[in-house]
């Protein structure tokens, strides 16, 4: 059975570990066994282990500390591919395979906008991620990235050839998505033809730009009744109940918390905000297409841009411009495009096709022989 080793250290609750949620079973339904290699305490946690998947436990609850474990895998078991995330999980993988002198195809992947990511880092891991990224990437096999401005950031922030980085569309929508008839959550403000509902969903900090989502509301109610409900979590929660108090939008704002799966949501919202300041692709929005919804977006390094299709698919406004953010809105919920149109914009990010995406960048058939 052709092998594919996955080696990622996560926080649980990252982009990183939706993908490989749904890739790792993708590539064993395919055919290929795969193998979760886990670093203790880390993600991405599998809610159930498929048929042909296998969870390694690498023995350490430190990325680095599991080199020697990594090795010897490697040098046991000689998977085709050794698929690895992130900058030091990147480093170790490459190390690791660098020691157990085995022929297995190294890929890295990335899934930020690496310069806005490491401009609030020290100096000294700065540097080392620069370095790493322009001197130590080259002797992988392929880079992979989520979008275009990810893999035009990386070039120029870090010296690394762009021919040597490739763009593999995220694995996001399950097939099942794109025709499923969701039922409406039994919340009030879900399905009021009289007071559309615009909803967004992350993590409740500043990368998001949920203040300008708030300062974009004020606006839109000074035209037109509406609501705004975020779902999601985050050290600023306190702070957006305030700036909405402040406002004078509190009676027209929500925040229910975090939901695992929000597609019912999406499905029953007039128009899904998605303000990030910036990001490496953005799930959510593309989550939000498939069901049908529409989609304003702030034009932020790197994602949107690409998703909506240069604004085929959904207005895109200035990061930060609440003025500009609330004339969208109105705009969208005035004049929504059709479903079937915005689902468009989701195919290619569904489960299946990045799949195919993801095995040619891997250099592997779509099916083992």
């Amino acid at each position: 059975m052709t092998r594919i080793a996955c080696f990622f250290s996560t926080s649980g609750h990252s982009g990183v570990d939706r993908a490989a949620a749904h890739l790792i079973p993708a590539l064993a339904r395919r055919g290929y066994g795969v193998d979760l290699l886990k670093v203790r305490r880390h993600g991405p946690n599998l809610s159930a282990i498929p048929p042909r998947v296998r969870v390694i436990d690498l023995g350490s609850r430190h990325t680095y500390a599991c080199l020697p474990a990594i090795a010897r895998y490697l040098r046991r078991e000689r998977p085709a591919v050794l698929l690895s995330d992130k900058d030091r999980v990147n480093r170790t993988a490459l190390l690791a395979r660098t020691l157990a002198r085995v022929p297995t195809r190294l890929v890295f992947s990335s899934g930020t906008t690496i310069s806005i990511d490491l401009a609030t880092r020290g100096p000294l891991e700065r540097w080392i991620q620069r370095q790493s990224m322009g001197r130590l990437y080259p002797f992988a096999d392929q880079v992979i990235v989520t979008s275009t401005g990810v893999a035009d950031d990386m070039a120029a922030y870090t010296g690394l050839a762009r021919r040597l980085i490739r763009v593999v569309p995220s694995p996001v929508v399950p097939e099942s998505l794109f025709t499923a008839v969701l039922p409406r959550p039994d919340h009030p403000w879900l399905g009021d033809p009289a007071v559309p509902l615009i909803l967004s969903a992350g993590e409740l900090c500043y990368r998001k730009g949920f203040d300008t989502l708030l300062r974009a509301l004020a606006r839109v109610r000074a035209q037109r009744p509406c609501r705004l409900m975020i779902l999601g979590r985050g050290g600023e929660r306190d702070a957006l109940l305030t700036l909405a108090f402040e406002l004078g939008v509190a009676d027209a704002f929500a925040l229910p918390g975090y939901v695992p799966e929000p597609y019912a949501y999406m499905a029953h919202a007039d128009v899904f905000a998605f303000t990030s300041r910036w990001e490496g692709l953005g799930f959510v929005p593309i989550e939000a297409l498939a069901v049908g919804t529409p989609v304003v977006s702030t034009d932020c390094p790197s994602g949107p841009r690409e998703i909506l299709a240069d604004g085929r698919y959904g207005p895109l406004v200035h990061v930060d411009d609440d003025k500009a953010l609330a004339q969208a809105l109105i705009a969208t919920l005035d004049h929504p495009l059709p479903p079937e149109q915005l689902r468009e914009a989701a195919r290619p990010y569904g489960i299946e096709a990045s799949t195919d995406a993801y095995l040619n960048a891997l250099g592997l058939p779509p099916c083992p022989e």
